[in-house]
């Protein structure tokens, strides 16, 4: 998936290079305004919705669609009862996107965040049909957070992705293949806005896409790298998480997407000191010696966890996870609403 690899996102008031036809020196063409393109694109996607339709979804969840013929009876993906067609409003670059999506299947295991990294497969087509890019069914790890070698530069995919959930996986004990059922599917329509602006390799610049893709697996991040997962500093439990501190791509966030416990305007997910208490968050859930009823971890996890059957020679169980302090001074190291040390202020490490 070159595009996804080596693409570098433009940034508003980056500019596209021409050429002059005077002049061997290069002019530059500001980026369109993103509400004027975003109308434009939107346009063009309702206009898709309503004149193809889905000629085929097989057992493997792979789709075909099809533009209706002059005359044509067919239901059009709009209308189609089936597989309903359902939006997302996606807060970016300082405008509201509407992004419709179908969902072919939900999925029977966990939803990714906007930030993790997850294993699914793709195809990729322009809103002509042309299809511009695939993985053959064949899945890969791809980061939704847009870092690194498999970082994924299409904000659509970090917005759509968490709608869905993974499936089940079995190993052949023999080949070692393993097989997955269950999964996610879907397919998202995606304005250029929240795809790939301003143009990458062979994708022109403001071209609406549309990705079908099959979500098989996942892995929870650690952006701050302080012992609690991406996932557990959801602190509205939304499934989404946003870099607030980007000023360029959310200059007027809304208040409800902001996952920041002590206010000082770095969410939780890259913030090293989530209740600001001058203690890190590392520290305050590093278990005390000789700590009772631990696993093989010198960090408390999240919540309890029990035995990984796939490791039969190690038992990772926890019993406790990261304690909290009552208003009696008792610690609580289970109860799932529990006021966890690192994000209360008010206390620090358990001795």
């Amino acid at each position: 998936m070159n595009k996804f690899k080596y693409f570098i996102l433009l940034l508003a008031g980056i500019a596209i290079v021409s050429c002059n036809k005077d002049h061997d020196d290069p002019v530059t063409v500001p980026l369109r305004d993103y509400a004027e393109q975003y109308k434009a694109d939107n346009d063009s996607i309702v206009k898709y919705l309503k004149t193809n339709y889905i000629e085929d979804v097989s057992a493997n969840f792979d789709i075909t669609i099809k533009k209706i013929p002059a005359g044509g009876t067919q239901v059009s993906i709009w209308d189609q009862k089936v597989y309903p067609l359902q939006t997302r409003e996606v807060y970016n670059d300082d405008i509201t996107y509407t992004v419709y999506y179908l969902t072919l299947r939900k999925g029977t295991g966990l939803a990714p965040t906007n930030t993790d990294r997850i294993f699914a497969s793709y195809v990729g087509w322009y809103l002509d049909g042309t299809q511009f890019d695939s993985s053959y069914n064949i899945p890969g790890y791809w980061d939704l957070d847009g870092t690194g070698a498999r970082g994924v530069f299409v904000d659509g995919w970090k917005e759509i992705f968490p709608q869905f959930r993974t499936g089940t996986s079995t190993s052949n004990g023999s080949t070692g293949e393993i097989t997955y059922d269950n999964f996610g599917a879907g397919v998202m329509f995606l304005p250029s806005g929240l795809a790939y602006y301003g143009g990458s390799d062979n994708i022109p610049a403001y071209t609406p896409l549309v990705f079908s893709f099959k979500l098989m697996d996942l892995a929870r991040m650690d952006h701050d790298f302080d012992g609690v997962s991406d996932f557990d500093e959801d602190v509205n439990h939304d499934g989404y998480l946003y870099n607030s501190t980007d000023k360029i791509k959310y200059p007027n966030m809304p208040a409800k997407l902001i996952d920041d416990t002590d206010g000082d305007g770095t969410p939780d997910f890259l913030d090293v000191d989530d209740d600001g208490d001058g203690w890190s968050t590392l520290k305050e859930i590093t278990k005390p010696d000789g700590a009772p009823n631990t696993g093989i971890s010198k960090y408390y996890p999240y919540n309890p966890i029990i035995d990984n059957p796939i490791t039969p020679n190690i038992d990772e169980t926890e019993t406790w996870g990261i304690p909290a302090v009552n208003a009696d001074g008792t610690i609580d190291y289970t109860s799932p609403n529990r006021l966890r040390i690192h994000v209360d202020k008010n206390h620090h490490v358990i001795k």
